[in-house]
C-alpha cells in the first residue's frame, strides 16, 4: 500500500507535533512497518487509518503506531560505563547531599524496564544492609502503555541478561521456565511506572522535588534538533543543582543551546 504525499505529510506532522518524533526522512520505514497492518485491518488508505488514530480516545491506536514506528530494543546493563560512573561519582555525591535519605532518579523513556531495573539492582548492591534506610524508588515513564505493561511484569529472556554478573542473576531473578526469568519482588517494587509524553510540560511536582539523576537514553535519536534542545532544557529545570543527565552514546547535547556542563561522552551535569 503506497502512502500519498499528503498522507505522509499528515502523519509526519502528527507524530512530530504530538510526540516530538521526526519521521520526515522515514517514508520507506513507514510503508514497511504500517502497510501490511493497515491492509490486514481493512483500511483502504493511510488517510483512513490516520483518521482512526485521531478518533480513538482509548490510546490503543496511538500506542500501536508508536510501537510500530519506534524501536524498543534494550537490555540489562546497557552502556555499562554509565553504571560505573553512577556508582563511583553520582551516588557518593547524591548521598552526601540527600535530604531525608531520599534519592530522586528518573528513567525517562523506560521502554520494557531493563534500564530501571538495572538501576534498582545497582542501588540495592551499593547500599547493602543500609538499603532499608533509604527511599530510592525510581520513576519510570514511557509514552507506550504496551511496553510499560511488559516492564511491570518484569519477565525477561536469558539472552537479554548477558550484561549482568552471575551473582546479580542469582540474587535479583527467579527462573520461571527454561530461558525465562522474573525480577524478584524486592526490586520490582522499586520502580514507579507512569505514562508520560516527554513533549508535555514538566509536572510542577518534578520542579518542587527535583531529581539527582535522569536517564534519557536512545530516546532523542527520533527528535529533530530544536525538539532535543527544548527537552534537554526541560530536564535541566527538574534536576537539582549538581544533578546528572545520562543520554545515549549516539546522542549529544547542543551545549550552546543549554546550560548543562559536559562531563564525558553521554554524561552531562547541571552546575552546582
Amino acid at each position: 500500500m503506497e502512502i500519498t504525499d499528503r498522507e505522509f505529510e499528515r502523519l509526519v506532522g502528527y507524530m512530530h507535533d504530538n510526540y516530538g518524533i521526526n519521521l520526515s526522512s522515514k517514508r520507506v520505514l513507514i510503508q514497511g512497518r504500517l502497510g501490511n497492518m493497515i491492509r490486514e485491518r481493512g483500511f483502504k488508505s493511510y488517510g483512513e487509518y490516520i483518521d482512526a488514530v485521531l478518533a480513538d480516545k482509548s490510546g490503543v491506536e496511538v500506542t500501536t503506531i508508536l510501537n510500530k514506528l519506534t524501536t524498543n530494543h534494550t537490555y540489562f546493563m546497557r552502556e555499562p560505563e554509565h553504571y560505573t560512573f553512577m556508582r563511583e561519582t553520582v551516588l557518593p555525591w547524591a548521598v552526601a547531599n540527600a535530604r531525608g535519605n531520599e534519592l530522586r532518579i528518573w528513567s525517562a523513556g523506560c521502554s520494557s524496564g531493563e534500564e530501571g531495573y538495572t538501576t534498582a539492582m545497582l542501588l540495592d548492591d551499593y547500599f547493602g544492609v543500609k538499603k532499608a534506610q533509604w527511599d530510592t524508588r525510581i520513576l519510570a515513564t514511557d509514552i507506550s502503555e504496551t511496553v510499560m505493561e511488559k516492564a511491570k511484569k518484569g519477565i525477561y529472556t536469558e539472552d537479554g541478561m548477558k550484561g549482568l554478573s552471575p551473582e546479580w542473576k542469582q540474587r535479583y531473578f527467579t527462573k520461571i521456565t527454561d530461558g525465562m526469568y522474573e525480577i524478584v519482588p524486592a526490586i520490582k517494587k522499586e520502580l514507579i511506572f507512569k505514562h508520560f509524553n516527554l513533549m508535555d510540560p514538566m509536572p510542577e511536582k518534578y520542579k518542587q522535588r527535583p531529581f539527582d539523576l535522569i536517564f534519557c537514553r536512545n530516546v532523542m535519536i527520533y527528535f529533530d534538533q530544536p525538539t532535543k534542545n527544548a527537552l534537554v532544557n526541560r530536564f535541566y529545570d527538574v534536576l537539582k543543582p549538581g544533578g546528572y543527565l545520562f543520554i545515549g552514546h549516539a546522542e549529544s547535547v547542543a551545549r550552546s543551546e543549554t546550560k548543562f556542563k559536559y562531563i564525558k561522552p553521554a554524561i552531562y551535569r547541571r552546575p552546582l
